[in-house]
């Protein structure tokens, strides 16, 4: 059941880092295009500036969940450094259930939020509704959720191994 459910987290963390480059090189590609059409064009394309921030919102929540992963979000790495074992274990339990209840409020008032924002619109893009980019809370924090778990099941200190 344990390497099930691993297996099974890393490839929803491996989805949300896809998405996360994935929105990275929509916002870059978004950014030149407003250069172009701004400045060489002479006409600018109003709809890039809201839909790079939206990416790149959306790039931050499907970012968390490889950070989480990786064991380098949240971290008291004094304590873990001078504890032993049967400490560091309810050390990590702690950071994951604080982790959890943080990800779970961001997720209900995420979805909140986007319920919310179903019937506001997009300035510069009027036919969108902000649902889309509210959106990205609940769903990152349910890829986070994941992660965090992943990480207390099999931790990972990645942070600690390159801190200097």
């Amino acid at each position: 059941m344990r390497e099930l459910f691993l297996r099974a987290e890393r490839g929803t963390t491996a989805l949300a880092t896809a998405l996360a480059c994935a929105m990275l090189a929509a916002a870059a590609g978004m950014g030149l295009w407003q250069i172009v059409t701004r400045f060489i064009i002479e006409r600018p394309a109003e709809w890039t500036e809201v839909l790079i921030r939206f990416t790149l919102i959306w790039m931050v929540f499907m970012g968390v969940p490889a950070a989480f992963r990786a064991g380098a979000m949240v971290s008291v790495d004094v304590l873990y450094r001078w504890s032993g074992r049967r400490v560091r274990r309810v050390l990590d339990a702690l950071v994951a259930l604080a982790a959890l209840v943080l990800v779970a409020v961001i997720v209900w008032v995420g979805w909140d939020y986007a319920q919310r924002g179903k019937v506001q619109t997009v300035t510069g893009l009027e036919d969108m509704s902000m649902f889309w980019a509210y959106l990205a809370l609940p769903v990152g924090g349910i890829f986070s959720a994941i992660a965090i778990i992943g990480n207390w099941v099999d931790p990972q200190r990645l942070e600690l191994e390159h801190a200097a």
